[in-house]
């Protein structure tokens, strides 16, 4: 019996040690800029697209690397949210199928990713997305019913935010948790991650204040994020709203759905009320 109390000790302090670990690396668990590399690794000339590079300059004088890559006919203009890992050039197979779809995109790196410069931060990345909007709306002066806000995973998270801000033609998350803490409750059960947790991302709370037509993509099979996140954020979300269920892992749910993704996506743009590109 003697022996139970400095165990007790022992693993009490073990979990505190683990506690303070989860507190100061949550930046480290929630960001990947680096995976697999900073590096641009292909432009979307290396899939026959042309496209601008471009120079988005946030609120607090951080400057972000992005490209603008035009439709001929353009049915709209996507402003490209991405996940959690990598930069844009992770990112041309959904180039590829949203220009294929008409619709002109703009693509950027939150500060730390990529070429663009800064830290990456919660507070940082929606200082990057309303500098993005800035520079369709003002720069290049397009309407903003003209604008589909489109986030994948962590991106869905910090494009919901700035559809609550602001008022898009239209929202689709595709592949989102509700919440970092929802999320880190799953991966993280035996320890309070909610007083821990220095990050929010709260897509549902966002939900709550947006107003356009919102389309949420997910796959049941997704082994990141659970698809329940999704069906609760379809519950949270204001009409009109639609829903469509992929197939396929988080990373390529979108390439292995084919004609089910493209599709869904093609009638949910269908149904939206743009103003044609000679009338803006």
């Amino acid at each position: 019996m003697h022996f139970i109390m400095p165990l007790l000790v022992l693993g009490g302090g073990g979990y505190i040690l683990l506690c303070a670990w989860l507190f100061f690396m949550q930046s480290r668990l929630l960001y990947y800029p680096n995976l697999p590399s900073r590096e641009l690794g292909a432009t979307p000339a290396a899939i026959g697209l042309h496209y601008e590079s471009v120079t988005l300059t946030t609120a607090d004088r951080v400057r972000l690397y992005g490209w603008f890559v035009p439709a001929k006919q353009e049915r709209a203009v996507l402003l490209f949210f991405h996940g959690n890992a990598g930069n844009i050039s992770h990112r041309l197979d959904s180039l590829r199928i949203f220009h294929n779809l008409g619709l002109s995109v703009l693509i950027f790196d939150y500060r730390g990713y990529g070429q663009s410069e800064g830290r990456v931060s919660e507070k940082g990345t929606y200082l990057d997305a309303e500098a993005a909007w800035r520079y369709l709306t003002e720069d290049r002066g397009i309407r903003p019913e003209s604008i589909i806000l489109f986030g994948r995973s962590l991106g869905g998270a910090i494009a919901a935010r700035q559809a609550a801000t602001a008022v898009p033609g239209a929202l689709i998350l595709e592949s989102v948790f509700t919440s970092v803490p929802d999320l880190a409750g799953r991966y993280y059960p035996i320890f309070p991650v909610r007083l821990l947790s220095r990050f929010r991302y709260d897509t549902v709370a966002a939900l709550h204040s947006v107003s356009c037509p919102i389309l949420i993509i997910h796959s049941p099979d997704d082994e990141i994020i659970p698809y329940e996140n999704s069906q609760r954020l379809y519950e949270a979300a204001g009409e009109p709203k639609s829903f469509l269920a992929i197939r396929g892992g988080h990373n390529e749910g979108f390439l292995a759905s084919g004609e089910l993704y493209t599709n869904g996506l093609d009638e949910f743009i269908a149904s939206l009320p743009y103003q044609k590109p000679e009338d803006r």
